[in-house]
């Protein structure tokens, strides 16, 4: 699935990922659920590979996947250095990892958005170990700041519909209200111009002053 804000605005995606979720709410509260220290985690769609790093400063394995060719070759180049980190490309649908072989997969905004997705999660319980974790990240478009803006610009994908799919599917919820921290306008600025239709982000901007935003995401779990 093209995911047009990364693949098309790679720098502008970058200012993103350091500027979401300053304190670590998300790590925390996947950690609380199941803690990767020493086991060989997967992340899938791992774009830049921005949380290789992390995960591999507590796995003893990090494996990122990812179908866009110049993007997977970005987070090749970020991990070169990093001990235990691999990059493979492939795709949701199809995982070039054996079985049974994953502690814990990672997605982030990649892929999982709902009904429609079920061959990545024929792949996920493929991919995972017995007592393996699988982790979806996504907006909460009930609440927050950016959950209103995403409920404007998008108005095609109910939050509600999201949250009984995955319920319906035995996935557990934890709810997590974070927020985006930039150092300077022009960057939260360039962020929301990626992120919402062009109209809706010249009006949002306009409203809102400041360099944070309330953003609430939804850390969706299961164990296999």
């Amino acid at each position: 699935m093209p995911s047009p804000n990364i693949w098309h605005h790679t720098a502008t995606y970058e200012l993103e990922n350091r500027a979401f979720d300053p304190d670590g709410l998300v790590e925390q509260a996947m950690a609380a659920v199941h803690d990767w220290s020493g086991q060989h985690v997967l992340d899938l769609g791992c774009g830049t590979g921005f949380h290789l790093p992390r995960f591999a400063a507590r796995a003893a394995r990090v494996t990122g996947v990812e179908p866009h060719a110049d993007l997977l070759a970005f987070a090749a180049r970020r991990t070169r250095s990093t001990p235990g980190v691999t990059t493979l490309a492939g795709t949701a649908q199809s995982v070039p990892l054996p079985d049974a072989s994953v502690d814990v997969l990672h997605a982030r905004w990649a892929y999982f958005f709902g009904p429609g997705c079920e061959p990545g999660l024929a792949e996920v319980a493929r991919v995972l170990r017995r007592g393996g974790t699988a982790f979806v990240v996504d907006n909460d478009g009930t609440r927050s700041t950016f959950g209103g803006w995403f409920r404007r610009g998008y108005p095609e994908v109910d939050p509600d519909d999201v949250q009984r799919f995955w319920t319906g599917r035995g996935w557990g919820r934890v709810p997590v209200l974070t927020r985006w921290r930039f150092e300077h306008r022009a960057d939260l600025e360039a962020v929301v111009r990626i992120e919402l239709p062009t109209a809706l982000a010249e009006e949002v901007l306009a409203e809102h002053d400041g360099l944070e935003v309330e953003y609430a995401v939804d850390v969706w779990w299961k164990r296999h």
